[in-house]
């Protein structure tokens, strides 16, 4: 089906506000259309569009929300009501009752406020996710917080991105599968294991997975994101991401026949990371990290650009200002005759110099000269 063919579908805003309006919740819309809460949310954000049998069951609930949807007053309404702030007496007026309604304008969160919000809110699951990724809780706490850290060093990036949250999980999942962890000297120590026979059996199954079908698996089935969004978050087209679902459930089905229905492999991936007391940092000491390791590096940068200049300095300095040739090899002078060694000795050399070595090995003590 052609995206000029599809059922057409109201803004992503006018979704939440119709379903705002007939009191549903996203679990409820959820479980109307067949799929997970995060899809529903991802919908009304606009960061994903709902396709094919999904689509048409999502226009149709639209649909019938908006036939139902009847404008009331706003003081008439429930939810308006539940909302509405009274307002203030108004001074002057007899008995002090309220003469109009003064409503001030919400205050606008500061960058860190904002921060501390998403860090409050996805933290804890992100490092129970991480843990189910990598078997080591140490490491998924590490990863959390230094995607964090890396958050809050991009935040104006993170703050207008439409799922700041997956932005984080994506800098945590990758710091986690990175294959330089294998290096280090904690790597070499086990950690212990789940304490429940299940969780331990699972957790095995898991971690002997391919890394890229782990996280695929994690992500469509742990963390309930639809195959499009998988595929983008792992860089995969969309039929590698499902066979990559796939394999992965064969396999898991294999060791675990119990686990062979998605809902149940969901269920179980969503226990197996609750058992785990795992406690992530406060929001305070990961931006004051961040902020450190900024001022760090940036003095480590201008240490080095420093250092760059001094030797560039240093070798104009030294450096010759004009050009020396190079001296010209020497040539053969004539009329010099060449050098010469001792000759080999002839024939006759050789036998008179075993002559004399025979004839005066025993010759006389000695010679002495005689006058005639």
């Amino acid at each position: 089906m052609t995206q000029g063919a599809a059922t057409p579908l109201p803004p992503p805003k006018e979704r939440r506000r119709l379903r705002e309006a007939g009191s549903l919740s996203r679990d409820q819309v959820a479980e109307l259309v067949g799929v997970t809460p995060e899809t529903v949310r991802r919908w009304e954000s606009g960061r994903t569009t709902p396709k094919g049998q999904k689509r048409e069951a999502y226009a149709r609930l639209l649909a019938e929300l908006t036939t139902t949807e009847e404008p009331a007053p706003v003081a008439t309404t429930p939810r308006a009501a539940a909302i509405q702030e009274p307002a203030p007496p108004t001074a002057g007026t007899a008995g002090g009752t309220a003469t109009a309604t003064a409503t001030a304008p919400p205050r606008a969160r500061t960058a860190a406020e904002a921060f501390d919000a998403l860090y409050t809110h996805a933290a804890p699951f992100l490092v129970r996710q991480t843990y189910l990724l990598t078997g080591r809780r140490i490491l998924a706490r590490e990863a959390v917080e230094r995607a964090f850290q890396q958050a809050w060093q991009n935040w104006p990036e993170v703050a207008v991105d439409p799922d700041p949250a997956g932005w984080v999980r994506a800098a945590a999942y990758e710091y986690a599968m990175s294959p330089w962890h294998s290096l280090r000297p904690g790597k070499r120590q086990p950690e212990a294991p789940p304490a429940t026979p299940e969780d331990r059996e699972l957790l095995g199954v898991l971690l002997g997975l391919p890394p890229v079908y782990r996280r695929t698996l994690l992500l469509y089935d742990g963390v309930g994101l639809d195959l499009p969004d998988t595929a983008a978050e792992t860089e995969a087209s969309t039929p590698a991401a499902a066979n990559r679902i796939l394999h992965a459930r064969e396999a898991v089905a294999q060791r675990l026949p119990d686990l062979g229905v998605p809902e149940q492999l969901h269920r179980r991936l969503t226990e197996l990371a609750g058992s785990e007391k795992l406690d992530a940092p406060v929001s305070t000491v990961v931006r004051s990290g961040s902020e450190r390791r900024t001022r760090f590096w940036t003095r480590a940068a201008v240490t080095f650009t420093v250092f760059i200049i001094g030797a560039t300095a240093l070798t104009v300095r030294v450096a010759p200002t004009h050009y020396e040739p190079v001296p010209a090899p020497g040539s053969p002078i004539a009329g010099v005759p060449p050098l010469t060694g001792p000759e080999p000795l002839t024939p006759a050399d050789l036998e008179l110099r075993k002559e004399l070595r025979e004839r005066l090995g025993g010759g006389p003590e000695r010679l002495a000269p005689r006058t005639e």
